[in-house]
C-alpha cells in the first residue's frame, strides 16, 4: 500500500481548516479560540492584568508586520527583494518559479479563496473611504498581546506553537481584515445601556454554586434523579457515576456558579428560585435532561457600574463584533460576482486567476500569495523530493504513468472493498485517501505515491522474511494481549507523584480488602470490590492527568497491548505484570507510563499454515518500509543542502570524507 507519510513534506496533513470564509474571520474569533468556555454556563470572568505598557521593541515589531499587512487594502505585491534561487541540493538549484508552481500545486485554491474574501474587503473600505494604517494594525497586535498580559514577541510565538501561524501571517490575513470589519460594521456595535446593566448583573451580581448530573435521555434522567432524591447528600458519588457530562463529572457535578444572564435560562431560572440544598426536577436543556441541585447562594459584588462600565462596553462590542462581521462579510460575498480561472480547466492556462468584480488577480500575484503563507514548509518538500529525484537521476531509475496506476490500484486493493466484479475500487480509495489527507488528487500522486514508488524501485526487492519473523508475527497478530488502563504524563516529577499517590490507594484497597476477608467477606467478592474500586480510582487520575487525549477521555482505556510491536520496552513490562498489578514507571520514548494490568486476552484460534503467506506478505512490507525509510535517511544526512529561503544549510560531504567515512547510496543489501 502506498505509504501514507512519504517523506514529501504534509503528505499526510489533516484537512486544512481555513475554507470557505478561511482566516478572514479567524481574527475576530481569536479570542474565543484561544480561551476556553464551558458548554453550558459562563465561567468566573477572568481579568488580563495588563502591563504598564509595550517596549519600543514590541511597538517596532509589531509596526514591521503590520506594513507587510497594509498592501491588503490594495492588493499590490510587498515591495521586498525576492530570491530568484531559493535553495540548492547537491549544488542542484531550486528557484522561484520552481517554488510557486509547488506552492500553487498545494495551496493555490485555498489561498485564492481567502485572498478574494480580502479583496472583498478591502474593495468596500475603499468604496466608503475607510483607511486601515499601519498603525491600526500595529495597535491591534499590541492590544491583543496586552489582552493575555504578553509583550508582542511572545504573543507570535504562542499563535505560531499553537495556531501554526507565522507573525507575516497573522498581521496580514487575520489582524488586517478583523480591524477592516469592525470598522465596516462599527454602526452596528453600539453597545445599549440595557445590554451595559445584564453584563454588569452577569459578572457582578449574585450567582449560585450547583452540582449537577446532565443526562442524554430523559428516561435515564428520571431514573437518576428518583435516586438522588432519596440520597441528596450523595448527589456528589451519583454525579460521578451517572452525568454524561465529563467536565462536572470528574467534579462530583460541581459547574462554576450559576449568573443571571450567563447560560441557559432553564438553568438560570432554577438555580435562582430553589433554595439552598433543594434538587431540581428534571429540566430539558439543549437536547439534554439536567438534575440541578443548589448548593448556597453567592451575594452580589459591591463595584461600582461606572467603575467597570468602560470595560464591560468594551467587552460587548468585542463579543457583538463576531457575530456582526460574519454579516457583514456574508453580504460582501453575496453581492460579489467572482470568476475562479484557477478552477476551470480550459482557462487555468491563461495567466489569470479570478476576476472579482472585473478586477483581475493574476496567477503571479497568487503565486507570491502562496509563497510569502506556505513557502517555508512547502519548500522542505520540495528539497525531500529532490533528493529523491537525484538519486533517481544516478540510478537510472524512472518511475512511468503505468507504473503509479498500478500502484494505486494495489493500494485500494488491500485498503478498501473491491467492487462487485472484485477488481480493485479506485474510485473509492482516492475519494478516502485525499479526503482524509485534505489535499486534491494531484497533490496525492505527487507528495504520495510518487516518493513512495521511486523509493521502492531505489531499495529494490532486498528484504528477507525469517522463520523467526512468521513466528512473531503470528504471535503479534492472533497470540495474547495485554489488557491495560494507562496514564501517559510528560513530565518524570508529576509521574512520580501520581505514581505514589495510585501506589498508596493501591495498598489502602488491598488492605481493606485482606480485612474484609479476615472478618467473614467471600474472597472472590473482596476481590471483585477491590479491582471495581481501584479501576475507577485510576481511570479518575487517567482523566484528570494523563497528557495522551484517548486515555484521558477514556479514563486510562488504551487498545490491548500486543507483542512484537513497536514499542519493545513498553510491551516487555506488560506482559510481566499480573492481572491487577500497578506498574513502575515506564519511559518510552521522552514519555512516561504508568499501567494497570486488567489480565490477558484470549488469543485468536486460527491455522498458522492458513495465514502464513498473509503474515509473510505483511512483514516483507513493512520491511521494505523500513528500507525505504533508512536510504531515505541516508539521502538526508549525506546532502548538501542550502535552503535559503528557511536560513539553514548542511554540508556534511567535505566533513565525511576528511574522516574516510564516505556515504554508500547503492540498493540496500537484502535485509534479515
Amino acid at each position: 500500500m502506498t505509504r501514507p507519510n512519504s517523506p514529501s513534506t504534509k503528505s499526510d496533513r489533516p484537512a486544512r481548516p481555513w475554507r470557505r470564509v478561511g482566516m478572514i474571520l479567524a481574527g475576530v474569533l481569536v479570542l474565543a479560540a484561544v480561551s476556553t468556555i464551558r458548554y453550558y454556563w459562563s465561567a468566573e470572568p477572568a481579568t488580563a492584568q495588563v502591563p504598564g505598557g509595550m517596549t519600543r521593541g514590541d511597538r517596532a515589531q509589531a509596526a514591521q508586520y503590520a506594513q507587510q499587512a497594509s498592501r491588503s487594502q490594495s492588493g499590490a505585491p510587498a515591495a521586498e527583494t525576492k530570491l530568484d534561487v531559493v535553495a540548492k541540493v547537491n549544488g542542484e538549484a531550486i528557484t522561484r518559479l520552481d517554488l510557486a508552481r509547488e506552492c500553487l500545486r498545494h495551496y493555490g485554491e485555498e489561498v485564492l479563496e481567502n485572498y478574494v474574501n480580502k479583496r472583498l474587503i478591502a474593495m468596500e473600505c475603499k468604496a466608503r473611504g475607510i483607511q486601515i494604517s499601519r498603525e491600526d494594525v500595529a495597535a491591534e497586535i499590541e492590544r491583543m498581546a496586552k489582552h493575555f498580559n504578553l509583550s508582542v514577541q511572545q504573543w507570535y510565538k504562542m499563535l505560531e506553537q499553537e495556531r501554526g501561524i507565522n507573525p507575516a501571517q497573522y498581521a496580514n490575513d487575520i489582524v488586517w481584515p478583523t480591524v477592516a470589519l469592525r470598522r465596516l460594521a462599527a454602526d452596528q456595535l453600539q453597545v445599549s445601556e440595557a445590554e451595559l446593566r445584564e453584563a454588569y448583573e452577569t459578572q457582578f451580581g449574585p450567582a449560585v454554586k450547583a452540582r449537577l448530573i446532565a443526562c442524554k435521555e430523559k428516561q435515564k434522567a428520571e431514573a437518576v434523579r428518583t435516586e438522588v432524591a432519596a440520597n441528596p447528600d450523595d448527589f456528589g458519588r451519583l454525579a460521578k457515576k451517572y452525568s454524561e457530562d465529563a467536565p462536572s463529572a470528574s467534579d462530583m457535578g460541581w459547574i462554576p456558579p450559576v449568573r443571571r444572564h450567563g447560560g441557559p435560562k432553564e438553568i438560570e431560572q432554577a438555580a435562582f428560585t430553589m433554595q439552598d440544598g433543594q434538587i431540581s426536577p428534571v429540566i430539558p436543556v439543549g437536547g439534554q435532561y439536567v438534575i440541578l441541585k443548589r448548593e448556597q447562594g453567592i451575594e452580589p459584588r459591591q463595584v461600582p457600574f461606572n467603575q467597570v462600565a468602560p470595560q464591560l462596553k468594551h467587552m460587548l462590542e468585542e463579543r457583538k463584533v463576531r457575530g456582526v462581521a460574519h454579516e457583514v462579510f456574508k453580504t460582501l460575498q453575496e453581492k460579489a460576482h467572482v470568476e475562479y480561472y484557477l478552477k476551470d480547466p480550459n482557462r487555468r492556462d491563461s495567466g489569470i486567476a479570478a476576476v472579482l468584480n472585473g478586477e483581475k488577480i493574476t496567477v503571479a500575484q497568487l503565486q507570491e500569495e502562496c509563497i510569502e503563507r506556505h513557502g517555508k514548509e512547502v519548500l522542505e518538500g520540495t528539497i525531500n523530493r529532490k533528493l529523491i529525484e537525484q538519486a533517481c537521476k544516478k540510478g537510472n531509475i524512472t518511475v512511468t504513468k503505468e507504473e503509479l496506476a498500478a500502484e494505486v490500484r494495489r493500494a485500494a486493493k488491500v485498503s478498501v472493498p473491491p467492487r462487485s466484479d472484485g477488481s480493485p475500487d479506485v474510485e473509492a480509495w482516492i475519494k478516502l485517501v485525499t479526503e482524509k489527507q485534505g489535499v486534491s488528487y494531484d497533490v496525492y500522486m505527487h507528495d504520495s505515491v510518487w516518493p513512495s514508488l521511486a523509493l521502492r524501485k531505489l531499495v529494490g526487492d532486498t528484504t528477507k522474511v525469517t522463520e523467526e519473523d512468521v513466528r512473531r508475527g503470528f504471535e503479534a497478530n492472533y497470540g495474547p494481549r495485554v489488557r491495560c488502563l494507562a496514564i501517559v504524563f510528560s513530565d518524570l516529577r508529576m509521574a512520580q507523584r501520581v505514581w505514589k499517590v495510585a501506589r498508596d490507594k493501591y495498598q489502602a484497597l488491598a488492605d481493606a480488602r485482606a480485612r474484609q476477608v479476615s472478618s467473614g467477606m467471600n474472597d472472590q467478592q473482596a476481590s471483585a470490590l477491590f479491582l471495581e474500586s481501584y479501576q475507577d480510582f485510576f481511570g479518575d487520575l487517567a482523566e484528570q492527568y494523563s497528557i495522551e487525549p484517548g486515555s484521558r477521555k477514556l479514563r486510562g482505556q488504551v487498545p490491548p497491548i500486543q507483542k512484537w510491536g513497536s514499542q519493545p520496552v513498553l510491551e516487555k513490562e506488560a506482559f510481566a505484570l499480573s492481572p491487577g498489578e500497578l506498574s513502575g514507571i515506564i519511559q518510552v520514548d521522552d514519555k512516561f507510563v504508568v499501567l494497570y494490568c486488567q489480565g490477558m486476552t484470549t488469543p485468536v484460534a486460527v491455522d498458522p499454515a492458513s495465514v502464513r503467506d498473509l503474515i509473510i506478505e505483511d512483514i516483507r512490507e513493512k520491511k521494505l518500509y523500513l528500507a525505504m525509510d533508512e536510504y531515505y535517511q541516508r539521502l538526508q544526512d549525506f546532502a548538501t543542502i542550502d535552503d535559503f529561503l528557511n536560513g539553514k544549510t548542511q554540508s556534511p560531504e567535505k566533513q565525511l570524507r576528511a574522516s574516510g567515512n564516505v556515504p554508500n547510496l547503492q540498493p540496500m543489501p537484502a535485509r534479515r
